[in-house]
């Protein structure tokens, strides 16, 4: 079973560390994956890929890739890559099979021009029911199908998100984090004052993907907060400083968010908002908090602050929770199954 993938992981953003994650699973189940970017690339990571035994091969423009060895008639992954999407009309010359992953809870103007003129991907994966809904309302007119369509949630690596959490003493700081990249649809403007309202006196922030934007959007920071610049420390780093994480956009419709997992994961509470791909990550009370409001956001970050027998249980419950959800064994079996079809 082998599959060429269309673009190429990175540091930063969803799709891009995701890219990683998933191509750690599809080697766990046996899959074999053959990486083509489109984005460029770095050393490092194609050796890291190749150490996985994903190989790398570079071609210098899309009609390129009729020469490479085994690409006619293969499935072809694609995840939220405008330069893949820009290749499906080649894609279907060539007889392949397209399984397209987008990240978003919307279809950019060329997924719709390509799906329009040369018909919709083979199969899509969707990571969340939430994004399923909103997609397909936009998918249905031009030619989609509903059986082309699959929930696989993310995946996740735990080995690199280790479990961490930091201990939080009585009356001792109390530091709420937010880890974003420097995307205005990211970050909320209220995020300062719904900080400032947490009563905790003890309480700090903690942000990471700051730059002259954000700082525009959001304010100058308080000086009980401090504010790094993207990837400044990694985000196992941040995470290990973090007692708490908050959810808070300014304007986007997560879809399946990986900060969440990443948080979970490494034992730091999340406050999200009661809306999109958080209520199906996150059970509110439970796993973390789900709020409606600016003002419920701050009272459950104070309860944290105080609680810590309930910040303890949460961290356990969370971390149980994310590995139900983003467990390899079962991401793994879903692609597998998903792309085995496609090759019969």
């Amino acid at each position: 079973m082998h599959i060429f993938f269309l673009g190429y992981p990175g540091p930063m953003g969803g799709a891009n560390t995701e890219c990683w994650h998933t191509a750690k699973v599809w080697r766990q189940v046996g899959i074999e994956v053959t990486f083509i970017p489109t984005w460029g690339s770095d050393k490092a990571t194609e050796d890291a890929l190749a150490a996985i035994g994903c190989p790398t091969i570079h071609v210098g423009n899309p009609e390129a890739l009729k020469d490479v060895p085994g690409f006619a008639g293969s499935i072809v992954v694609g995840m939220c890559n405008s330069h893949a999407m820009n290749s499906r009309g080649l894609l279907k010359e060539l007889g392949c099979k397209l399984v397209w992953v987008n990240c978003m809870t919307f279809l950019f103007d060329n997924e719709i021009t390509a799906f329009r003129k040369h018909g919709p991907a083979e199969a899509f994966v969707f990571q969340s029911e939430f994004q399923r809904e909103e997609l397909e309302k936009q998918l249905l007119s031009i030619g989609y199908t509903r059986e082309r369509g699959h929930l696989i949630r993310g995946a996740f690596d735990f080995g690199e998100m280790p479990f961490a959490p930091r201990p939080h003493e009585a009356g001792g700081d109390f530091v709420i984090g937010r880890l974003s990249r420097p995307d205005l649809d990211k970050w909320s403007s209220n995020h300062w004052p719904i900080l400032a309202a947490v009563p905790y006196p003890g309480r700090r922030a903690l942000a990471m993907g700051w730059n002259q934007a954000t700082a525009m959007k959001c304010g100058t920071p308080p000086p009980w907060a401090d504010c790094l610049a993207p990837r400044e420390i990694s985000a196992q780093a941040f995470m290990a400083r973090c007692h708490a994480m908050v959810g808070l956009n300014g304007g986007a419709r997560e879809n399946w968010p990986r900060i969440g997992l990443e948080a979970m994961a490494a034992g730091v509470p999340l406050v999200c908002q009661k809306e999109w791909g958080w209520k199906e990550m996150v059970i509110d009370g439970e796993t973390g908090f789900l709020v409606n409001s600016d003002q419920e956001m701050a009272f459950r970050l104070a309860q944290l602050a105080y609680d810590e027998e309930l910040r303890s249980h949460i961290i356990r419950t969370a971390r149980e929770h994310v590995e139900e959800l983003a467990g390899a064994e079962r991401i793994g079996k879903q692609w597998k199954a998903l792309i085995g079809g496609l090759a019969a």
